[in-house]
């Protein structure tokens, strides 16, 4: 029973890991691209197209592997994810060309498709009965962690270390050969009884999907602070805000993760639907607070755009988890949660290809207000909508009394 015990606690922080290293490496070319565009003579529209192949090939994968986790184990679909991975960061760290960047992304965006729903289900999963705030709390530890640490070594490296542009990419690549490593000791999940097809299409169960819908609304709204951030955050820092330091730059995307890890923990301690209606205060806050900085060129702004919309995500992203995990049964959790980010990342994919066009077309400033004035307005349904669904809630419990 100790034995068991000890295996599942293992599994639990070496699923976390995994989770970490999503954000790590989608965040890892955050600080990078101002390089690339200078060196390279590259457009904002390019530079976005290089962000946006990433999420848009974890939608494809997701919509090809969703749910194989629940038929082939947790561990063996994050150990191809984590292998993925491992290829994308390696190409990063020696290309020459946009076109191994792109292809670099691709094969992050196949390893995040892979191992992102399987390792936050992994989470719910190894937490023990009733643990799914402890591991809702734990994926947006997790995930701030690996956002934090991708943006503050990049700009460490940048600022002071030789070979800018590829130095963090090799350090990553060494700390995912390791978790490959930690990842093989997980016990093994595969379910019994396993049908003989792996891949089955993408669907989310009746009894789930308006409970689905909600969430899904609500880890967009959360990862659409994501193409702010890791599409062109350096860039507004640089060009709109005036801040040359890399370091400094990195310091300040940095404490978008930094309140998204604090927050996460009081977030676990509110229901998920008010969680994620908290989430969208908070976040239509910082999103006016970034536009206050471009249009002002104050850097306090935009720190205060970073943290207010770090809780923001957080509380967001823990309210729309937490309504799966909770609603979800686990045989359809996998699923379920891969799907979740499937609509997350199509939509950012999407948007980032369309602002980084206008900011070619027009100006960064231009961009950065629509993506603002987006995230504002899914934020204003999701408060609508979930007060709504909350009076229900609350009329049909004094009914039953």
């Amino acid at each position: 029973m100790k034995t068991e015990t000890l295996s599942a606690r293992y599994a639990f922080w070496i699923s976390a890991a995994v989770v970490a290293h999503t954000l790590w490496t989608s965040a890892a070319p955050a600080m990078i691209y101002p390089l690339y565009a200078a060196q390279w003579h590259l457009s904002f529209t390019l530079v976005t197209v290089i962000f946006a192949v990433y999420p848009l090939t974890v939608v494809v994968t997701m919509l090809l592997f969703a749910g194989l986790s629940d038929r082939a184990g947790r561990k063996y679909v994050m150990l191809a994810g984590l292998l993925s991975s491992a290829a994308g960061v390696l190409m990063f760290a020696a290309a020459d060309s946009v076109a191994v960047l792109l292809a670099g992304r691709v094969m992050m965006g196949i390893g995040v498709g892979l191992s992102a729903g399987p390792s936050a289900a992994a989470l719910v999963d190894y937490a023990g009965q009733g643990g799914s705030a402890r591991a809702g709390a734990v994926t947006l530890g997790a995930q701030s962690v690996g956002f934090a640490a991708a943006l503050l070594l990049a700009g460490a490296l940048v600022t002071w270390a030789p070979a800018p542009t590829r130095l963090s990419f090799y350090v990553l690549f060494a700390l995912l050969i390791v978790l490959i490593v930690l990842c093989l000791f997980i016990p093994g999940d595969r379910p019994v009884g396993m049908p003989s097809r792996l891949l089955a299409r993408p669907d989310v169960p009746v009894y789930l999907r308006h409970t689905f819908i909600y969430a899904a609304l609500a880890v967009t709204g959360a990862y659409t602070h994501g193409v702010l951030i890791s599409s062109v955050g350096a860039q507004i820092a640089r060009s709109l805000i005036g801040s040359p330091s890399p370091w400094i730059n990195s310091v300040a995307l940095a404490l978008f993760p930094v309140a998204l890890g604090i927050a996460g923990s009081l977030a676990r301690k509110i229901e998920a639907r008010r969680s994620v209606i908290t989430g969208s205060i908070v976040s239509a806050t910082g999103m006016l607070s970034l536009c206050i900085s471009v249009s002002e060129h104050s850097l306090v702004f935009f720190i205060s755009a970073s943290l207010i919309s770090g809780a923001g995500y957080a509380f967001m992203t823990f309210g729309g988890l937490g309504l799966i995990a909770r609603e979800a049964r686990q045989s359809d959790r996998g699923s379920a949660m891969s799907m979740l980010f499937v609509f997350a990342y199509l939509f950012t994919g999407g948007l980032a290809v369309v602002l980084g066009k206008m900011a070619t077309q027009l100006n960064l400033a231009v961009a950065v207000f629509t993506g603002a004035l987006i995230l504002i307005f899914i934020c204003a349904v999701l408060i609508i909508l979930g007060l709504f669904q909350l009076r229900s809630t609350n009329r049909l419990s004094a009914a039953d009394i």
